[in-house]
């Protein structure tokens, strides 16, 4: 695999300038910029399924972000959830620094072209607090994920959270970045059928077709 460009010495060189200039900001230290990046694993069907054990998603977020993530426990027992106070719901992991460049440069240019009928990522996925969230059904698109890794197939929900003002703000710093969006004449024109799954949840290639493709012809 090519070697990827370093996207932090890329974002100050290069990015900042031109997202100063392209907003007309006077103070560089002004220019919204990425501070963390956060990744969250629902894993409440993947125990029911396989049990208490989750040490496989932690093993495998580990391998796709390089750092270990930390399981997320409910805060008190839920009823309705069937969930019990301390009970393990989830795996999160929060990058910054060269971890969270390196993890957005690997995003960017190798996990979302390999979505399955991949045609950008929403423009709408955007809260007020200049955050952006990209949901991903299957962790299988990720490069460092064999066949053989696959055991059990889980999603993952990616949050990128910046220092930007507004939604504008974001969109403007995300796509001089290099994110993909979806092309505004064919995001405005298509209509969300029912039953749909939400806007920025694109999916991956399932554990049969990366099977099917990494078998020799």
């Amino acid at each position: 695999m090519t070697e990827l460009i370093d996207l932090k010495t890329r974002f100050y060189k290069e990015i900042l300038p031109a997202l100063k200039e392209k907003m007309a900001v006077k103070n560089i230290m002004a220019v919204p910029r990425i501070a963390k990046i956060t990744i969250n694993v629902g894993i409440g069907t993947y125990l029911s399924r396989a049990g208490k054990d989750h040490s496989e998603v932690i093993n495998n977020i580990a391998l796709i972000t390089g750092q270990r993530p930390i399981a997320t426990k409910t805060m008190k027992s839920i009823s309705n959830f069937k969930t019990k106070k301390g009970q393990i719901v989830g795996v999160k992991v929060t990058l910054r620094g060269k971890r969270m460049y390196d993890f957005i440069n690997k995003l960017i240019n190798v996990v979302l072209p390999r979505v399955r009928d991949f045609r950008g990522i929403s423009r709408k996925a955007f809260d007020e607090r200049g955050n952006y969230t990209i949901g991903l059904r299957e962790h299988s698109v990720f490069p460092e994920i064999t066949v053989e890794d696959m055991a059990k197939v889980h999603g993952m929900q990616i949050t990128i959270s910046t220092t930007a003002k507004n939604k504008e703000q974001t969109f403007e710093l995300l796509q001089t970045m290099g994110f993909p969006f979806k092309k505004e004449i064919e995001a405005a024109g298509k209509k969300k059928k029912a039953g749909a799954k939400d806007d920025f949840a694109e999916l991956a290639l399932t554990g049969k077709e990366r099977e099917a493709a990494a078998k020799p012809k």
